[in-house]
């Protein structure tokens, strides 16, 4: 695994844990030669994990739509940093960059970036581990909905299984790398239509 792209809030939150959690896995990325690619931002956790993963001398991607650059104050001190024309660009280059993905805690965008990846990975766009840094159980209720939707069958429970969540980095950067993507064909496998006796 040689870059994982990390969604997460241009703001840092409510609580300090949220910003200790970001440097502790820029450091597990920095520790383990693993690239950071990410929103491009300066500010919020998306500023303090890039600083972080500069600091320990890793390679950081910066990718951020033009219109964006003064709002999120563009990181001009990564390694690289791709100006693009959209938001649908942004996310289809940091996927192209990437070998896996991990939302922190974050907003709309953070949670429109991991579920855009989630369910290209549930429709075999691509094979790549989908991950929630679940830090101070910021993630509980989003889990709850998936269940939820999993019990009202609109999500199967192996497209559940997919979503890796995890408190502590190093753990769930053990479990990006060693997963094993579902096999061929299982994403489309009655994937929508449930036969209902009477109906």
């Amino acid at each position: 695994m040689k870059r994982i792209a990390v969604f997460c809030g241009s703001s840092p939150g409510a609580r300090r844990d949220y910003t200790s959690a970001a440097v502790e896995l820029a450091n597990v990325l920095v520790a383990r030669g693993i690239s950071l690619v990410y929103g491009g931002g300066r500010v919020g956790l998306m500023g303090r994990i890039a600083e972080s993963v500069i600091a320990g001398g890793g390679e950081v991607i910066g990718v951020i739509p033009k219109f964006l650059v003064d709002k999120e104050l563009a990181y001009e001190s990564v390694s690289e940093l791709r100006a693009v024309d959209t938001m649908s660009e942004r996310k289809a280059v940091m996927a192209e960059l990437s070998d896996a993905f991990i939302a922190l805690p974050g907003g709309y965008g953070t949670l429109d970036e991991l579920i855009e990846m989630l369910t290209w990975t549930q429709l075999d766009i691509h094979q790549k581990p989908c991950g929630l840094l679940n830090t101070c159980h910021y993630y509980d209720a989003l889990m709850a909905f998936v269940d939820h939707s999993v019990a009202e069958n609109f999500v199967r429970d192996e497209h559940r299984k997919m979503l890796l969540v995890e408190e502590e980095p190093a753990v769930l950067v053990d479990r990006l790398e060693s997963y094993v993507p579902a096999a061929p064909g299982v994403a489309d496998k009655a994937k929508w239509i449930l036969e209902i006796e009477g109906d």
